[in-house]
């Protein structure tokens, strides 16, 4: 990855499925991109996708998929087979979910990935993410995705080591497959995690220690 978005990303080395589950994600350059270019990959994507869906203009809902009442799902969405979506839930932004994946009541996500079996429990909230495959966070944890305690609002990222501009004033966590993310956690703008990762209940990731980036 890299800080102008023209370095190649291999999202194969945190998300194994993501090029499978997503074929239009494919050539963004980096997670923000990623994310930033959502909506259009969702549209180019609903655009090949069978009778097994119910497409209500740019929203399709699987008919094995599972949404319970007073939930809001705003387009452009996708809810792939045998997905939960719980009671209250708010998806917006351009939101896309892979079989098996489960957003549980009262969670907010916003111009995001889950894939395969990811679990998001109650009043939890991610924005800008990409979430792995089997991730499982628990309630209350929130992947923000905005410095709004910084007067310079570009997110920055680490990387081997090496902290990277994104450009971007929008962007949450690339969650790594397997991982696991605890009750009440916080994960700050710019987070990395790579696959199987554990963050503990009520911890705090934030990788940017305000340090200038390249």
């Amino acid at each position: 990855m890299d800080s102008s978005g023209s370095g190649a990303f291999d999202p194969a080395a945190y998300l194994a499925d993501l090029s499978v589950l997503l074929p239009h994600a494919r050539g963004h350059a980096t997670p923000w991109a990623l994310t930033a270019g959502l909506v259009a990959i969702l549209r180019a994507h609903l655009a090949g996708l069978g009778p097994d869906y119910r497409i209500d203009g740019e929203i399709a809902i699987h008919r094995q998929a599972a949404i319970e009442p007073h939930a809001v799902i705003k387009p452009p969405c996708v809810v792939g087979p045998g997905c939960f979506v719980g009671s209250f839930a708010y998806l917006r932004g351009g939101v896309f979910l892979a079989d098996g994946a489960a957003v549980g009541p009262s969670v907010e996500v916003k111009s995001s990935i889950l894939l395969k079996g990811a679990k998001i429990a109650h009043l939890s909230f991610v924005g800008d993410s990409l979430i792995g495959s089997g991730v499982n966070i628990e309630a209350g944890a929130m992947l923000a995705n905005h410095r709004n305690e910084r007067a310079e609002k570009e997110i920055s990222v680490a990387i081997d080591g090496v902290k990277r501009r994104t450009g971007v004033e929008k962007f949450g966590a690339l969650v790594g497959d397997r991982s696991r993310i605890g009750a009440n956690a916080v994960l700050a703008p710019g987070t990395i995690l790579a696959p199987d990762s554990i963050v503990a209940r009520l911890a705090l990731v934030d990788q940017d220690d305000g340090a200038p980036a390249r």
